[in-house]
Protein backbone atom coordinates (compact mmCIF):
# COMPACT_ATOMS: atom_id res chain seq x y z
CA UNK A 1 0.00 0.00 0.00
CA UNK A 2 0.92 3.50 -0.90
CA UNK A 3 1.12 5.82 2.03
CA UNK A 4 0.72 9.90 1.87
CA UNK A 5 4.01 10.03 -0.38
CA UNK A 6 1.31 9.49 -3.60
CA UNK A 7 -1.41 11.25 -4.26
CA UNK A 8 -3.97 9.66 -7.01
CA UNK A 9 -5.97 12.57 -8.95
CA UNK A 10 -9.48 11.00 -10.76
CA UNK A 11 -11.54 14.19 -12.56
CA UNK A 12 -15.06 12.80 -12.60
CA UNK A 13 -17.75 13.89 -14.68
CA UNK A 14 -21.03 12.01 -14.96
CA UNK A 15 -19.51 8.90 -13.91
CA UNK A 16 -21.90 6.64 -11.94
CA UNK A 17 -22.08 3.29 -13.71
CA UNK A 18 -18.44 3.07 -13.62
CA UNK A 19 -16.27 5.19 -11.12
CA UNK A 20 -17.27 2.55 -7.57
CA UNK A 21 -15.12 -0.19 -9.72
CA UNK A 22 -12.56 2.22 -10.80
CA UNK A 23 -11.85 3.80 -6.87
CA UNK A 24 -11.90 0.55 -5.78
CA UNK A 25 -8.87 -1.35 -7.38
CA UNK A 26 -6.82 1.77 -6.74
CA UNK A 27 -7.65 2.10 -2.98
CA UNK A 28 -6.73 -1.01 -2.67
CA UNK A 29 -2.78 0.09 -4.07
CA UNK A 30 -3.19 3.59 -2.45
CA UNK A 31 -4.05 4.83 0.29
CA UNK A 32 -4.69 8.66 -1.15
CA UNK A 33 -6.86 8.69 -3.82
CA UNK A 34 -8.79 12.15 -4.46
CA UNK A 35 -11.68 12.41 -6.73
CA UNK A 36 -12.55 15.96 -8.21
CA UNK A 37 -16.03 15.79 -9.11
CA UNK A 38 -16.54 17.90 -11.81
CA UNK A 39 -20.09 19.22 -11.45
CA UNK A 40 -21.69 15.93 -12.06
CA UNK A 41 -25.51 15.74 -12.45
CA UNK A 42 -26.00 11.92 -11.36
CA UNK A 43 -24.43 10.15 -7.98
CA UNK A 44 -21.01 10.00 -8.93
CA UNK A 45 -19.52 12.56 -5.85
CA UNK A 46 -21.48 10.18 -2.82
CA UNK A 47 -19.92 6.63 -4.37
CA UNK A 48 -16.29 8.37 -4.98
CA UNK A 49 -16.91 9.44 -1.38
CA UNK A 50 -18.78 5.75 0.29
CA UNK A 51 -15.71 3.85 -1.52
CA UNK A 52 -13.05 6.19 0.40
CA UNK A 53 -11.77 8.64 -1.43
CA UNK A 54 -11.21 12.36 -0.62
CA UNK A 55 -13.61 14.34 -2.82
CA UNK A 56 -13.39 17.60 -4.22
CA UNK A 57 -16.71 19.16 -5.88
CA UNK A 58 -16.60 21.73 -8.81
CA UNK A 59 -20.38 23.57 -8.22
CA UNK A 60 -20.67 23.57 -12.11
CA UNK A 61 -18.31 21.81 -15.14
CA UNK A 62 -15.40 23.23 -15.50
CA UNK A 63 -13.59 20.36 -18.07
CA UNK A 64 -11.03 17.66 -17.52
CA UNK A 65 -8.09 20.16 -16.98
CA UNK A 66 -10.14 22.57 -14.47
CA UNK A 67 -10.29 19.12 -12.52
CA UNK A 68 -6.73 17.83 -13.05
CA UNK A 69 -5.79 21.45 -12.20
CA UNK A 70 -7.86 21.47 -8.65
CA UNK A 71 -6.45 18.21 -7.67
CA UNK A 72 -2.92 19.59 -8.46
CA UNK A 73 -3.62 22.20 -6.51
CA UNK A 74 -5.20 20.01 -3.61
CA UNK A 75 -1.94 17.83 -3.60
CA UNK A 76 0.52 20.68 -3.19
CA UNK A 77 -1.20 22.62 -0.44
CA UNK A 78 -3.02 19.94 1.59
CA UNK A 79 -0.35 16.69 1.16
CA UNK A 80 3.40 15.79 1.10
CA UNK A 81 3.06 13.88 -1.57
CA UNK A 82 6.64 13.88 -3.97
CA UNK A 83 4.41 11.94 -6.63
CA UNK A 84 1.06 12.50 -8.15
CA UNK A 85 -0.76 9.79 -10.58
CA UNK A 86 -3.79 10.66 -12.78
CA UNK A 87 -5.96 8.21 -13.22
CA UNK A 88 -9.39 8.57 -15.79
CA UNK A 89 -12.28 7.15 -13.74
CA UNK A 90 -14.14 5.26 -17.09
CA UNK A 91 -12.37 1.91 -16.32
CA UNK A 92 -9.83 2.31 -19.35
CA UNK A 93 -6.52 2.40 -16.87
CA UNK A 94 -4.84 -0.76 -15.34
CA UNK A 95 -3.64 0.06 -11.54
CA UNK A 96 -0.38 -2.41 -12.35
CA UNK A 97 0.56 0.03 -14.92
CA UNK A 98 0.07 3.01 -12.82
CA UNK A 99 2.29 1.28 -10.00
CA UNK A 100 5.18 0.15 -12.29
CA UNK A 101 4.95 3.91 -14.01
CA UNK A 102 5.61 5.56 -10.42
CA UNK A 103 8.35 2.92 -9.47
CA UNK A 104 10.27 3.98 -12.92
CA UNK A 105 9.68 7.83 -11.61
CA UNK A 106 11.26 6.95 -8.47
CA UNK A 107 14.32 4.56 -9.82
CA UNK A 108 14.98 7.16 -12.44
CA UNK A 109 14.30 10.47 -11.19
CA UNK A 110 12.20 11.72 -13.90
CA UNK A 111 9.69 14.55 -13.55
CA UNK A 112 7.04 13.12 -15.58
CA UNK A 113 6.22 9.49 -16.99
CA UNK A 114 3.81 8.98 -19.41
CA UNK A 115 1.88 6.21 -20.61
CA UNK A 116 1.75 5.00 -23.85
CA UNK A 117 -0.84 2.29 -25.44
CA UNK A 118 0.97 2.14 -28.57
CA UNK A 119 4.22 0.91 -27.64
CA UNK A 120 1.94 -1.29 -24.81
CA UNK A 121 -1.65 -2.53 -25.98
CA UNK A 122 -4.99 -1.55 -26.74
CA UNK A 123 -8.13 -3.66 -26.36
CA UNK A 124 -11.49 -2.94 -28.55
CA UNK A 125 -9.58 0.17 -29.77
CA UNK A 126 -11.80 1.65 -32.49
CA UNK A 127 -9.80 2.31 -35.86
CA UNK A 128 -11.17 5.83 -36.14
CA UNK A 129 -9.84 6.73 -32.38
CA UNK A 130 -6.58 4.98 -33.49
CA UNK A 131 -5.87 7.01 -36.75
CA UNK A 132 -7.06 10.54 -34.94
CA UNK A 133 -4.36 9.46 -32.16
CA UNK A 134 -1.72 9.07 -34.32
CA UNK A 135 -2.30 12.25 -35.48
CA UNK A 136 -1.98 13.83 -32.43
CA UNK A 137 1.21 12.64 -31.59
CA UNK A 138 2.79 13.94 -34.65
CA UNK A 139 1.43 17.27 -33.75
CA UNK A 140 3.10 17.03 -29.99
CA UNK A 141 5.87 15.95 -31.56
CA UNK A 142 5.98 19.02 -33.82
CA UNK A 143 5.09 21.41 -31.41
CA UNK A 144 5.79 20.60 -27.84
CA UNK A 145 9.13 19.12 -29.19
CA UNK A 146 8.77 15.50 -27.29
CA UNK A 147 9.51 12.36 -28.79
CA UNK A 148 6.51 10.75 -27.61
CA UNK A 149 4.05 7.60 -28.88
CA UNK A 150 1.16 8.78 -27.20
CA UNK A 151 -1.14 11.45 -26.93
CA UNK A 152 -4.31 12.41 -24.69
CA UNK A 153 -3.56 9.37 -22.51
CA UNK A 154 -5.13 10.48 -18.95
CA UNK A 155 -2.67 7.73 -16.64
CA UNK A 156 0.76 10.03 -15.67
CA UNK A 157 2.86 10.48 -13.22
CA UNK A 158 3.97 13.45 -12.08
CA UNK A 159 6.72 14.66 -9.38
CA UNK A 160 5.77 17.50 -7.17
CA UNK A 161 8.11 19.48 -8.93
CA UNK A 162 6.54 19.29 -11.76
CA UNK A 163 2.89 20.57 -10.46
CA UNK A 164 4.65 23.91 -9.84
CA UNK A 165 5.86 24.69 -13.25
CA UNK A 166 2.66 23.27 -15.10
CA UNK A 167 -0.92 25.17 -14.98
CA UNK A 168 -3.36 23.90 -17.04
CA UNK A 169 -5.73 26.93 -18.14
CA UNK A 170 -7.16 25.76 -21.15
CA UNK A 171 -10.70 24.58 -21.81
CA UNK A 172 -12.05 20.95 -22.96
CA UNK A 173 -9.71 18.80 -23.60
CA UNK A 174 -7.13 21.15 -24.74
CA UNK A 175 -5.39 20.76 -21.44
CA UNK A 176 -3.63 17.07 -22.21
CA UNK A 177 -1.68 19.46 -24.98
CA UNK A 178 -1.35 21.89 -23.01
CA UNK A 179 0.26 19.56 -20.44
CA UNK A 180 2.75 18.27 -23.05
CA UNK A 181 3.88 21.77 -24.10
CA UNK A 182 4.69 22.87 -20.66
CA UNK A 183 7.36 19.67 -20.10
CA UNK A 184 11.00 21.03 -22.83
CA UNK A 185 10.05 25.02 -21.59
CA UNK A 186 9.86 24.34 -18.03
CA UNK A 187 13.31 22.17 -18.18
CA UNK A 188 11.25 19.05 -17.07
CA UNK A 189 12.12 15.67 -17.51
CA UNK A 190 10.08 12.82 -18.84
CA UNK A 191 10.01 9.31 -20.49
CA UNK A 192 6.96 6.90 -21.30
CA UNK A 193 6.07 3.75 -20.22
CA UNK A 194 4.10 0.73 -22.56
CA UNK A 195 0.69 0.38 -20.81
CA UNK A 196 -2.45 -0.90 -21.37
CA UNK A 197 -5.92 1.21 -22.68
CA UNK A 198 -9.22 -1.09 -22.18
CA UNK A 199 -11.85 0.05 -24.54
CA UNK A 200 -15.52 -0.67 -23.24
CA UNK A 201 -18.33 0.14 -24.53
CA UNK A 202 -18.97 2.33 -21.81
CA UNK A 203 -15.85 3.86 -22.17
CA UNK A 204 -16.00 3.79 -25.81
CA UNK A 205 -19.49 5.67 -25.41
CA UNK A 206 -18.24 8.19 -22.93
CA UNK A 207 -14.91 8.93 -24.78
CA UNK A 208 -14.30 11.94 -26.76
CA UNK A 209 -15.81 12.43 -30.04
CA UNK A 210 -13.16 12.57 -33.14
CA UNK A 211 -15.00 15.30 -33.78
CA UNK A 212 -13.30 16.94 -30.52
CA UNK A 213 -9.65 17.51 -32.38
CA UNK A 214 -10.70 20.27 -34.26
CA UNK A 215 -11.64 21.90 -30.78
CA UNK A 216 -8.42 21.07 -29.35
CA UNK A 217 -6.54 23.00 -32.43
CA UNK A 218 -8.77 25.85 -32.24
CA UNK A 219 -7.93 26.26 -28.02
CA UNK A 220 -4.38 25.61 -28.70
CA UNK A 221 -3.71 28.02 -32.01
CA UNK A 222 -6.11 30.42 -30.05
CA UNK A 223 -3.74 30.38 -26.94
CA UNK A 224 -0.47 30.81 -29.35
CA UNK A 225 -2.31 34.19 -30.63
CA UNK A 226 -2.49 35.42 -27.12
CA UNK A 227 0.50 34.77 -25.89
CA UNK A 228 2.09 36.42 -29.10
CA UNK A 229 0.29 39.79 -28.68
Amino acid sequence: MYADDVCVIVPVYNEEPAVGGTLAGLLDTFAHVVCVDDGSGDGSGEIARAAGATVLRHAVNLGQGAALQTGFDYALRRTRADHVVTFDADGQHDVEDAVRMLEVARETGVDVVLASRFTGQTEAMPFSRRMVLQAGVRFTRATAHLEITDTHNGLRVLSRRALTRIRLDLPRMAYASELLESIVPNGLTYTEVPTTVSYTDYSRAKGQRNSNAFNILFDLALRRLRSAR
